[in-house]
């Protein structure tokens, strides 16, 4: 059983910056895609960025540029820097997780952040 933990989230202003970490345990830490995902408030979950087992990073048009997706496998943790943060990017973060040779997908708790002035 893989298990996901988040943490980082918090209260920013506009224009500054987060950074999210999710720490994996339960798994070999460098079989796991990995990505994160966001839900605000009445709207649906969506992704945001992921890496791969090679650290290949993919992201949603709408946080490229501004976030960066990485991985220390050493550590067993994901990490996602927020930069020049906006109003919009307001939601809930969950860490989220598969082994590569595996459908199954795992779910951290989620972290809040929150951009306000």
């Amino acid at each position: 059983q893989v298990q996901l933990v988040e943490s980082g989230g918090g209260l920013v202003q506009p224009g500054g910056s987060l950074t999210l970490s999710c720490v994996a345990s339960g798994t070999q830490f460098n079989f796991l895609i990995v990505g994160w995902y966001r839900q605000a408030p009445g709207k649906e979950r969506d992704l945001v960025a992921t890496i791969s087992t090679g650290g290949t990073t993919n992201y949603a048009d709408s946080v490229k540029g501004r976030f960066t997706i990485s991985r220390d496998n050493a550590k067993n943790t994901v990490s996602l820097q927020l930069n020049i943060l906006r109003p919009d990017d307001a939601a809930v973060y969950y860490c989220n997780a598969r082994k590569y040779y595996e459908s199954l997908e795992y779910w951290g708790q989620g972290t809040q952040v929150t951009v306000s002035s």
